[in-house]
């Protein structure tokens, strides 16, 4: 099969296109011949190596973290799927690489596609709802009334999380440029903040909860939004002890994780306020919940653009440079 290779850990290194043998499908797994894929900040850091110390991938790997396609091959342990079902997922860490013709899966990360959906809008879909899902109704448990900040809210992450967040009855406000401001508003966001132009910590009190996808600076403004017992979930680091539990990861890493948010975690607590680092999980189900969602219209995929598959390397430098809006999908075949 064909797939786009990582050769080495290097920021902004090249991707390669390779022939590769077909994988191989162990008992509990599903072989999905690949449709499309989608792109996600995720596939740019993983190629650089951050976080090669908590996930480590053995070059040469594929890349790609989403999936829709068609099911061609069950292992003999499989019960929930069939060949020809149409499926989409976000493979397991370790597991991932949809940046190819063919991808195996355990049957517990895959679910049936949405019916609603083409299989490009379905690709775009994984990763990101299930982001938001976890952070906002596993962690963060938003209730109808509360207060929910969502930073970033043109990007491909917090499109989904405006609509989940206004599906759970939050009150929600979100950052995007003047140009994003009437997408962000059609789906769902109460208080549009440019960023360009404005301060979110001066505008904002009184939150209950708030996603936060940016950068340390950010992260410390965030804090001062939240009321007390307010919580601030964050994907974009830095990881705390939590984390370093749930990957099992030894007493030195779990040292440096600790050291990593000592900091935060002091600020938080001097607020009264909690803060919790979301790696997020493959689960298969809770894609089943997520497409009953988008096939009754409460969630809606928001695509920038298509890139056919010969056009991968370009797809991820389109999303390098943080002028999506949605997700950028790789149409495969």
């Amino acid at each position: 099969m064909k797939a786009y290779v990582v050769d080495k850990y290097k920021k902004k290194g090249a991707l390669r296109l390779a022939e590769l043998p077909d994988p191989q499908v162990q008992n509990a797994d599903v072989l999905v011949r690949v449709h499309a894929t989608s792109v996600n900040p995720l596939d740019s850091k993983l190629r650089d190596g951050a976080f090669k110390i908590f996930l480590p991938y053995r070059p040469p790997f594929v890349l790609g973290h989403d999936v829709a396609g068609t099911i061609i091959k069950v292992g003999s342990g499989v019960s929930r799927f069939k060949v020809g079902d149409e499926v989409y997922a976000r493979p397991r860490d370790h597991r991932v690489g949809t940046f190819a013709e063919f991808i195996a899966i355990h049957q517990d990360d895959v679910a049936l596609k949405p019916g609603t959906l083409t299989m490009e809008d379905a690709s775009s879909i994984p990763l990101v709802a299930l982001t938001a899902w976890q952070a906002l109704v596993d962690v963060a448990k938003v209730k109808p009334g509360q207060k929910v900040f969502i930073q970033a809210g043109s990007g491909g992450v917090g499109t989904i999380a405006i609509q989940l967040a206004k599906h759970l009855g939050a009150m929600v406000a979100t950052t995007a440029s003047a140009k994003n401001a009437a997408l962000v508003k059609s789906l769902g966001a109460d208080v549009v903040i440019d960023y360009t132009s404005q301060d979110f910590e001066k505008i904002l009190s009184g939150y209950d909860v708030v996603l936060n996808s940016q950068n340390s600076k950010t992260l410390a403004k965030s804090l001062n939004i939240l009321k007390p017992g307010g919580h601030l979930v964050s994907i974009s680091g830095p990881p705390d002890p939590a984390f370093a539990k749930d990957l099992g990861l030894n007493a030195l890493l779990k040292l440096v994780v600790q050291l990593l948010s000592r900091s935060v975690r002091k600020k938080a607590k001097s607020r009264g306020v909690r803060y919790s680092f979301l790696f997020m999980r493959a689960d298969g189900r809770r894609l089943e919940q997520i497409a009953e969602l988008i096939d009754s219209a409460a969630l809606r995929p928001v695509v920038d653009k298509i890139f056919p598959f010969n056009q991968t390397p370009e797809a991820l430098a389109y999303v390098e440079t943080g002028r999506a809006k949605g997700k950028v999908v790789i149409k495969v075949e």
